[in-house]
C-alpha cells in the first residue's frame, strides 16, 4: 500500500464563520483557577471516514458539500449550549485571560486534498497532518476544518484553545455535535441530551475563602512564573510527533510483568494497564537519557489526573460531571535514570503510583485552587513543562480512554482512524493512548517527544510500539 508522507496537496474552497443558531445575551465569563493554570497552547484532534457511498444502502447521494451543510446545521445548533465555543479570549482589569461569550462564531474551512484515505502516512503525522488536516486557529477559541479526500473520503478536524476546554471536555461538545447532526432518537432543534449538557459554574471551582495551609506537595509540582529561571540560551531540539499502536496482548503482557514485580504489600489492587504502560515509557526514556549523555541525572514522567471524581462531593447533583472547562493536576516522579533502567518494572509502577496518588484526592484539588488564588494574578505552571531538558528528559502521559471515536458518527459511517494531535513548543514530551477504532482492546498512542527518544522506543521496544498503518486500520 502506497503511503505518500507529505508530498500532497490540500487547497482551500471556502471559509466562513458559524454562529450559534439563537441569540443570546453577550456577557464574560471568568476562567476559573485551574483553567488559569494552562498556557496559551491550542490542542488538535481528527477523525477519518471512509466514501461513505462505498457501504452505504441509502437511495439518498452523499455528498462533500451536503456533509458539510450537515455538519454546519447541526454546529450553529450545538454552540447554543457549547455558546463558549463560539466566543474570544480577552484581558480582564487584571490581565488575566477571560472569555467574551459575543457569539463571533467558529470559523469553518472547506478544503480538498489530493490524495486517498489509505495513502496517508498516519505513523508520521508532522507530514500528512500538521499544517493540512488540523486547523490553525487564528481567531476566537475553536476553528473547524473539513476535508474531502481523492477517494470520498472525509476528515473532520478541529483545533480549541486548551485555556478554554481539557479533553473531557471538549469529548462532551463532540459527541454533542454528531448526535445533532445524526440522532438515534427524535430531538428538537438545538436540544443536548441531560448527559451531556454543559455546566459552567465557575463558583464549583473556587477558592475556599477562608485561610488554609496549602500542602507542600503543590509547591513541589506548581510554580509562579516569575519564579521560572531565565530560558536557556542553548537552541532546544525540536519534538517528533508520531503514532504506533500496541496490541492488548503486550498490554496485558505488561500489566502482568509490572504485577508479579511490584511491591504488593503497598497496594491491594493489581497495577492498571495505563500504571504498567507509563511505568514500561518512563524506563525506555530513561534508557534514551543515558545512551545520549550519561551526565544527565534524572529522568522526569507526569500523569495528568481528572479531578472531576475527586471533587463529586463539592457540587450538586451531575454538575461536576459536565463541568465544562479543566479540571486537571499534572502530579510527576523523578528518579536517577539508573535507577529507572536497571529496577523492576514493578519497582516503577510503585513509584507510578505514589506519585499520582498524591494528587486522587478532594483536598489536592480544593489545595490547588487556593494555591492559583494566592498568587494570582500572577499565573502559574506545572513544573514537568519547564527546565526539564537541563536535569534530564521529561514528558507527560495523557489518558485518552475517554476518546470519543465510536460516538462520531454524523450521518455518514463510522470513524474509520481518529486521534488528538499536540504538537506544542515546549520541553516536555506529551503522550495520549486511546482505543483502537478495530475496539479488540488495542491501544493507539499519540506520542509527542524527542527524535533520539524515539529511535530508542522503535529500537528496544518495536515489538510493543508498532507505526501505524492503513494495513492495521483496514482490519476492521
Amino acid at each position: 500500500m502506497g503511503i505518500e508522507n507529505g508530498n500532497f496537496t490540500v487547497s482551500i474552497t471556502n471559509e466562513e464563520v458559524v454562529a450559534a443558531a439563537l441569540p443570546f445575551h453577550e456577557h464574560s465569563l471568568p476562567l476559573s483557577n485551574l483553567d488559569l493554570l494552562l498556557p496559551k497552547v491550542d490542542v488538535g484532534v481528527f477523525f477519518c471516514y471512509k466514501n461513505p457511498m462505498l457501504s452505504s444502502t441509502s437511495i439518498t447521494l452523499i455528498t462533500f458539500e451536503s456533509m458539510v451543510v450537515s455538519l454546519k446545521k447541526a454546529l450553529a445548533k450545538v454552540l447554543v449550549s457549547y455558546y463558549v465555543f463560539a466566543g474570544e479570549v480577552v484581558s480582564n482589569s487584571l490581565g488575566e485571560p477571560e472569555l467574551l461569550c459575543n457569539n463571533r462564531g467558529v470559523d469553518f474551512v472547506e478544503a480538498v486534498a489530493d490524495i486517498e484515505l489509505k495513502c496517508l502516512n498516519f505513523y508520521n503525522p508532522d507530514e500528512s497532518v500538521e499544517g493540512k488536516l488540523v486547523p490553525k486557529k487564528k481567531h476566537g477559541v475553536f476553528v473547524i476544518q473539513a476535508t474531502s479526500l481523492k477517494c470520498g473520503g472525509i476528515v473532520v478536524a478541529c483545533t480549541f484553545d486548551h485555556r478554554i476546554a481539557d479533553a473531557y471536555s471538549t469529548n462532551m461538545f463532540l459527541v454533542s455535535w454528531a448526535e445533532m447532526a445524526h440522532p438515534t432518537k427524535p430531538m428538537k432543534p438545538t436540544t443536548i441530551t441531560t448527559t451531556n449538557k454543559p455546566c459552567f459554574r465557575r463558583s464549583l471551582l473556587s477558592p475556599r475563602g477562608y485561610p488554609t495551609s496549602i500542602h507542600h506537595s503543590i509547591n513541589d509540582m506548581y510554580i509562579p512564573i516569575s519564579k521560572l529561571p531565565p530560558p536557556s540560551s542553548t537552541t532546544t531540539k525540536p519534538l517528533l510527533s508520531r503514532i504506533y499502536y500496541v496490541t492488548g496482548e503486550n498490554l496485558y503482557r505488561l500489566q502482568k510483568l509490572a504485577g508479579a514485580t511490584c511491591n504488593g504489600s503497598n497496594y491491594n489492587t493489581k497495577p492498571t494497564k495505563l500504571e504498567s504502560f507509563s511505568a514500561y515509557l518512563w524506563k525506555l526514556i530513561a534508557h534514551a537519557a543515558i545512551k545520549e549523555d550519561s551526565k544527565m541525572a534524572i529522568a522526569k514522567m507526569g500523569i495528568v489526573v481528572d479531578g472531576r471524581k475527586r471533587l463529586e462531593n463539592y457540587s450538586i447533583g451531575e454538575e461536576m460531571t459536565n463541568y465544562f472547562g479543566n479540571v486537571l493536576s499534572i502530579p510527576f516522579g523523578a528518579k536517577p535514570i539508573e535507577e529507572l533502567v536497571d529496577k523492576p518494572l514493578g519497582w516503577v509502577v510503585d513509584d507510578v503510583r505514589e506519585f499520582v496518588s498524591i494528587a486522587t484526592t478532594e483536598e489536592h484539588f480544593l489545595g490547588l485552587i487556593d494555591w492559583v488564588e494566592m498568587n494570582r494574578p500572577i499565573p502559574g505552571l506545572a513544573k514537568i513543562y519547564c527546565g526539564g531538558s537541563k536535569e534530564g528528559p521529561a514528558f507527560v502521559v495523557s489518558s485518552g480512554q475517554r476518546f470519543p471515536e465510536e460516538k462520531m458518527n454524523f450521518g455518514w459511517g463510522e470513524v474509520v482512524f481518529g486521534s488528538y494531535h499536540f504538537p506544542w513548543c515546549g520541553e516536555a514530551g506529551y503522550v495520549m493512548p486511546m482505543p483502537s477504532p478495530l475496539r479488540n482492546g488495542d491501544w493507539i498512542v499519540y506520542m509527542h517527544l524527542l527524535k533520539q527518544h524515539l529511535e530508542i522506543i522503535e529500537s528496544k521496544a518495536g515489538h510493543v510500539f508498532v507505526p501505524l498503518t492503513w494495513d492495521y486500520l483496514k482490519q476492521g
